[in-house]
């Protein structure tokens, strides 16, 4: 019988991981290669494009060393979104190295662009605000600033692409400029409404539409490649979207009011909100959540900066705990946090708040404070975070939140997982898949091949270790909560 095998590459932002699934989305095995971070100026951040290609070749070659030559293979890709590659189609070089999603060149860009007005416009096109972090400014950089780049521009023989467009575009021998609507509606360049680039947005940021790929649903089949020559016949590329929005799928959020919380360093939560792409609440965001199966799923999206970061801190810095693991039989040692409310703005306020300047604070402080409040207020501040912007997302789509599916290290802590679920008056739901993004991916493949025909039927294939229901009363839910935001205030006076 011959099997067929399904390689998922995950290109983020400080490596490539090339894995490999069965049709039953079982992970078999998977290679990591890093690359290099440049910082040419402060706040720059580059990749080089050729690096990660060519690393994207060797974790295949390695993954399938040891594999069986009679099975079958076809390839789904997720990637870091944002970071912008510019090449020149003649020659298939780079034409100077990729602007990452960190990169903070663009920001007079998108001061600019704001002074003049244009922010409901391109918020009401793209579901973004101008800010550096999405590529168009990046993309414009690169054409006012390397040299020669706007009449090469000009004349059609640039292209540009995120990271999904310019691997498909070298996998395919440069058969293939296609991108999907995921990691295109993270680019300030594409209209979540009609599913196409916008000439208004390329103008505003001065970007001729012949450098821009085709844009196609997750779902698609996107070409062929031999991989350099790996396989004597070429292999279908088929299923490509962003990473957040691979952890979606992959948490198998198919339906309004399922949304995911991916907790890492900091979390990113992404709410899907159904068929219609609604305007989003101050300071977040709206994208393409997935494309599949005829149908395109619309999610809103906040990032929270300190999230992990704060245990870490108190192990590293504050030596409150020897280490993360600790800290949930300390903190659960108390009853409550004792009046007491860390906000951990160590980097400032991200979503919903968007106050770079605010720094962390300990608020409710007496002399019968210990060490397991404020251990537990550290924990607690997390839920809250995570429930500002829940509470914002669903009211605002009008959309009641279902279930809330989490990933991530610290989701192995039970208090924390509880605590969630008693704040948001909802259903926690504890993925077992370490690579959410990857099986995203995967889903996508299966869907362009017609492995399966409906998300019910995939739906069947998630695999979850826990389910936290909610257990507190409602009126403690809002008190606590009240204490919460009562100390954000104060900070944001």
């Amino acid at each position: 019988m011959n099997t067929h095998r399904i390689i998922a590459i995950d290109q983020s932002t400080s490596a490539t991981k090339a894995m490999l699934f069965t049709e039953q989305c079982q992970l078999l095995s998977r290679v990591n290669i890093d690359h290099q971070q440049y910082y040419p100026k402060a706040g720059w951040v580059e990749h080089d494009a050729e690096e990660i290609y060519a690393n994207t070749i060797k974790a295949i070659a390695l993954l399938l060393e040891k594999e069986d030559k009679s099975a079958s293979y076809s390839l789904g890709l997720t990637n870091q979104r944002e970071t912008v590659v510019v090449w020149n189609r003649k020659t298939g070089k780079p034409i100077t190295n990729a602007v990452v999603w960190q990169c903070q060149r663009g920001t007079e860009i998108c001061a600019q662009l704001k002074n003049a007005g244009h922010t409901e416009l391109v918020q009401k096109r793209s579901g973004l605000l101008i800010d550096p972090y999405f590529s168009a400014s990046g993309v414009k950089w690169i054409l006012d600033n390397v040299n020669g780049a706007r009449e090469l521009a000009d004349n059609g023989d640039l292209l540009l692409g995120t990271i999904d467009a310019w691997l498909i575009w070298k996998l395919t021998e440069g058969k293939v400029h296609a991108t999907d609507y995921t990691n295109a509606s993270r680019t300030l360049l594409f209209n979540i409404h009609t599913l196409q680039w916008d000439e208004e947005l390329l103008g505003l940021f001065t970007v001729p539409k012949s450098m821009l790929p085709k844009p196609l649903p997750c779902d698609a089949i996107f070409g062929e490649t031999t991989v350099e020559g790996l396989f004597a016949t070429p292999i279908q590329i088929a299923g490509v979207l962003g990473d957040s929005h691979g952890a979606l799928t992959g948490q198998m959020c198919f339906n309004a009011g399922m949304g995911k919380a991916t907790y890492g360093t900091g979390s990113s939560v992404m709410v899907n909100i159904g068929e219609v792409a609604a305007a989003p609440p101050k300071g977040l965001v709206t994208s393409v959540g997935f494309a599949a199966l005829g149908k395109v799923f619309y999610a809103f999206e906040g990032n929270i900066h300190c999230t992990g970061a704060t245990i870490k801190w108190l192990a590293d810095n504050l030596k409150l705990i020897n280490s993360p693991q600790e800290i949930e039989t300390i903190a659960t040692s108390v009853p409550d946090n004792g009046g007491v409310y860390l906000v951990p703005a160590f980097a400032g306020l991200g979503a919903p708040w968007w106050n770079p300047d605010v720094k962390a604070a300990i608020f409710g402080m007496t002399l019968a404070t210990m060490r397991p409040h404020l251990l537990r207020a550290a924990l607690e501040s997390i839920v809250y975070q995570v429930k500002d912007l829940t509470d914002m997302m669903t009211k605002t789509a009008g959309v009641p939140l279902t279930e809330l599916r989490v990933d991530g290290g610290p989701t192995r802590n039970q208090f924390l997982m509880q605590f969630q679920a008693d704040m948001l008056e909802s259903t926690i739901n504890r993925s077992e898949v370490e690579e959410a993004s990857a099986l995203g991916a995967i889903i996508m493949n299966g869907f362009a091949r017609k492995v399966w025909s409906s998300f019910e039927e995939v739906s069947k294939l998630r695999t979850s270790n826990s389910l936290f229901s909610p257990k507190m009363d409602s009126n403690r839910v809002e008190v606590l909560y009240k204490g919460w935001s009562e100390a954000v205030q104060q900070l944001i006076k």
